[in-house]
């Protein structure tokens, strides 16, 4: 295996505690997820969606920790594409980096329909793809979303989702009778749910990726990841038990837009521009950050020749990987354009898992010199992500096994034609 990555100097590192990693971690889950994905799990699991939540952020949980641990051993940028290179070989590495850039690139198209959805209702696919249009060409003049701008969103869904926690608690539209915690629900819709609600939490690794930049690592991020997991899931849990006071499991299964609608259905028409504009914000915000990442890690896997290698252009004046966001642009805008919020949370929910279940077989290696997580850790990591990736819809099943089958072919196929060319310079 190769030797782990030694980083920069720490002066240069070490400025963040635990209260900034939090927040750095708060800025990265809390977010537009929980605008889109409270539907789609309604129609999962009915009320049961509470209970999935609390099992998509156990999920979380493992596969944050198991993350950290390979972070702190190998602090070069590129997550489980690097972990999975190093622990568990170049094949796995390479289907981590594919799985992530297909799942994420699915999150896109989810974030830019849930700003169609929210700020106009009747014509959310032209609007989805305007705001990807946008932010491609944002990315690609290289502005980037600056930590102030990441703390001012989250400041804004915090204030929308309590808002709509207040508004929803308050109203005379609460009915305690429409939700008794899981009675509707079946085991699979359950797991369903979970894993659409995982999408909720894209983002959590952030936190796991700190371990350059934190005093005392081994001891800062074992604490931040569940403070802010556990936040998350508190405000989560509000939100989703609110809109289900006031809309019922039907109601907010069959909602385009479950916090307007649940503004509207307590009576407080007031919250419902605010609601839109919260929710085109976070969405927005998440697009911009999204479609930045998907276009680094297509450019680091360009580089490495398992993309084609023309990606990885840099611009020679705005210095971004202007061919790799042209083409993540593209398809996520075709992709905004085609598909639904339900299907695109699914399949990107699916990618997701699949790497997060690499990051924790990769974690499974590690020794306890190495700083291995408890066994149970990667254990429940592992078999949290390949339940819930199976019990996702089986339209998102089958596509996201079929992506990545074909990303496995292509990498076997390219490795089939450079032994060929060598065992032809070899004659």
């Amino acid at each position: 295996m190769s030797k782990p990555a030694t980083g920069v100097p720490d002066e240069l590192q070490r400025r963040l505690g635990v209260p900034d990693a939090v927040m750095i971690g708060l800025g990265s889950m809390v977010g537009a997820g929980i605008f889109a994905s409270l539907a789609p799990a309604a129609r999962a699991a009915g009320s049961g969606l509470l209970l999935g939540l609390a099992l998509a952020a156990v999920v979380a949980y493992c596969n944050a920790t198991s993350s950290a641990r390979l972070a702190a051993l190998y602090p070069a940028s590129g997550g489980t594409y690097v972990y999975g290179r190093e622990r568990l070989g170049e094949f796995w590495g390479y289907l981590a980096g594919w799985a992530f850039v297909v799942g994420k690139t699915a999150s896109c198209a989810a974030m830019a329909l849930t700003v169609g959805s929210y700020l106009w209702p009747g014509q959310a696919h032209a609007v989805a793809v305007t705001a990807v249009v946008a932010l491609t060409a944002v990315n690609y003049a290289g502005v980037h979303k600056s930590l102030l701008l990441t703390r001012i969103i989250v400041a804004v869904v915090l204030a929308v989702l309590t808002a709509v926690v207040v508004a929803s608690l308050t109203s005379g539209a609460v009915d305690a009778a429409r939700i008794d915690i899981g009675t509707e629900a079946t085991a699979g819709g359950v797991l369903q749910a979970a894993g659409l609600l995982f999408f909720a939490f894209a983002g959590y690794a952030r936190i796991a990726t700190l371990g350059e930049e934190v005093f005392d690592p081994a001891r800062t991020i074992p604490r931040a990841i569940p403070m802010a997991l556990g936040i998350t899931l508190v405000v989560y849990a509000l939100v989703g038990f609110s809109v289900l006071l006031v809309l019922g499991p039907d109601g907010l299964a069959a909602a385009g837009a479950p916090l307007t609608d649940a503004a509207r259905a307590a009576g407080a028409d007031w919250l419902v521009p605010v609601v839109r504009v919260g929710a085109a914000v976070a969405a927005l915000g998440s697009l911009l950050a999204l479609i930045l990442g998907v276009s680094r890690t297509t450019l680091a896997m360009a580089r490495d020749h398992h993309l084609p290698h023309a990606l990885a252009a840099v611009h020679p004046k705005s210095k971004v990987a202007h061919r790799a966001e042209l083409l993540v642009g593209a398809i996520v805008a075709i992709a905004a354009a085609t598909t639904d919020v339900r299907g695109a949370i699914g399949f990107s929910s699916f990618g997701i898992l699949a790497y997060y279940a690499i990051a924790n077989s990769s974690a499974w290696t590690l020794t306890p010199v190495e700083g291995r997580p408890a066994r149970i850790i990667p254990i429940v990591g592992l078999t949290g992500c390949l339940v819930l990736a199976f019990a996702l819809p089986l339209l998102s099943v089958i596509s996201g096994a079929a992506v990545l089958f074909v990303g496995a072919a292509a990498y076997q196929g390219r490795r089939t034609l450079a032994s060929a060319a060598r065992w032809r310079r070899s004659r």
